[in-house]
C-alpha cells in the first residue's frame, strides 16, 4: 500500500473514532444531566413558594422532554417525566379549575381539559419507562393486568405509583370518554400490586391514593368506606401525622359521602394546623394541600344539604 494512502485511511480511521468519541460523551453528559435533573425533586419538595415553583417547572419539565429525545430510555429521566407532569397537572391546573368553575365555567372546563392530556402525558412516559424494564409491559397489561404487574420488582414501585397516579387522574376527568375511563383495572392493578411491593413508600402516598380510589373500585361495595379509611389511618402513621394530603382526601371523598359536615370540617382544620417547617421535605405538598384544604372549606354550603 502507497505511504499516501495509508495515511489517508490512518486519518479517515481517526475522524472516525473522534466522531464516535464525540457521541460518546454527549450521550455521557446528557446521562449525567439527566441523573441530576431526576434527583432535583427534593429542592422543590422543600421550597416555601408554591408561586416560584409553578413558574420554574414548566421549564424544567420541558428540558426532561428535550434529555428524553436525546436518552429516550433514561429511567430516571421517565420516572421525572411521569412525576413532575402528574404533580405540576394537579397543584397548578386542576385545582386552578377547581376554584375558577364558579366565575367561569368555561375557563374552568378548559383547564380541566389540559390537566387531563398533562396528566396522560404522565402516564405515557412512566409506560415508557416500564416498557424499558419490562419489553411489551404495556401490551401485556392490556391483555392481562394482573399478570403483566406480577413481574414488577420493589424497584418498580415509584414508576408504578406515579403511572397509575396519572392515569387515575385522567380518568377521574373523562367522565365522557369510555375508552379513557374502561383503563380503569389497569389503574387499580398497578396501584395494588405497588401496594403490595412497598406499602410505606413516599411516607404512604400509595395509601393516600387510595382513599380516594376505594369507593370507584368496581363492585366496591359495602366495605369501601371502611377499606378507605383503614387506608386513611396507615397514611397517617407512616407520614408520621406530618402530611396534610390524608386529612385532605378523608375529607373530600369520606366525609361528604357520609354527609358529615363537621367531621368535613375538623379534618381539614387539623390539615391546616400542620406545622409546613416542621419537616422541609413536605413543606411544598403541604402548602399545596393546604391551598386545597382552605378551598374546600369555602365549599361546604355547597357539599352539604345540612
Amino acid at each position: 500500500m502507497r505511504p499516501r494512502r495509508r495515511i489517508l485511511i490512518g486519518l479517515a480511521w481517526l475522524a472516525l473514532v473522534f466522531v464516535l468519541a464525540g457521541c460518546s460523551v454527549k450521550r455521557y453528559a446528557i446521562n449525567r444531566l439527566g441523573d441530576s435533573l431526576a434527583a432535583s425533586g427534593s429542592t422543590y419538595a422543600s421550597d416555601n413558594d408554591p408561586d416560584l415553583i409553578e413558574g420554574a417547572l414548566p421549564f424544567s419539565l420541558k428540558l426532561i422532554e428535550s434529555l428524553l429525545a436525546e436518552s429516550p430510555r433514561h429511567q430516571g429521566l421517565l420516572l421525572a417525566a411521569a412525576s413532575g407532569f402528574t404533580q405540576y397537572a394537579y397543584a397548578f391546573v386542576q385545582q386552578d379549575a377547581d376554584e375558577m368553575e364558579p366565575k367561569d365555567f368555561t375557563e374552568a372546563q378548559r383547564l380541566r381539559t389540559r390537566a387531563r392530556n398533562l396528566y396522560l402525558r404522565a402516564r405515557d412516559y412512566g409506560l415508557r419507562g416500564l416498557n424499558v424494564r419490562y419489553p411489551g409491559f404495556e401490551r401485556a397489561l392490556r391483555a392481562e393486568s394482573k399478570t403483566a404487574v406480577a413481574a414488577a420488582e420493589r424497584r418498580d414501585v415509584p414508576l408504578l405509583y406515579w403511572t397509575a397516579a396519572s392515569w387515575g387522574a385522567a380518568i377521574s376527568l373523562s367522565k365522557d370518554d369510555p375508552e379513557t375511563v374502561a383503563d380503569q383495572p389497569l389503574v387499580e392493578a398497578m396501584m395494588d400490586r405497588a401496594l403490595v411491593l412497598d406499602e410505606s413508600f413516599d411516607h404512604g402516598a400509595i395509601h393516600s391514593f387510595l382513599i380516594s380510589y376505594e369507593s370507584s373500585r368496581p363492585g366496591a361495595a359495602a366495605e369501601a368506606e371502611q377499606r378507605a379509611v383503614r387506608h386513611f389511618e396507615r397514611a397517617m402513621q407512616l407520614s408520621g401525622g406530618n402530611l396534610a394530603s390524608p386529612l385532605v382526601s378523608l375529607a373530600e371523598e369520606i366525609s361528604v359521602a357520609r354527609q358529615n359536615r363537621q367531621e368535613f370540617v375538623s379534618l381539614l382544620n387539623k390539615a391546616l394546623e400542620i406545622d409546613v417547617d416542621a419537616k422541609p421535605e413536605f413543606r411544598l405538598a403541604n402548602l399545596i394541600m393546604q391551598r386545597r384544604a382552605r378551598w374546600l372549606l369555602t365549599q361546604v354550603d355547597e357539599l352539604f344539604l345540612e
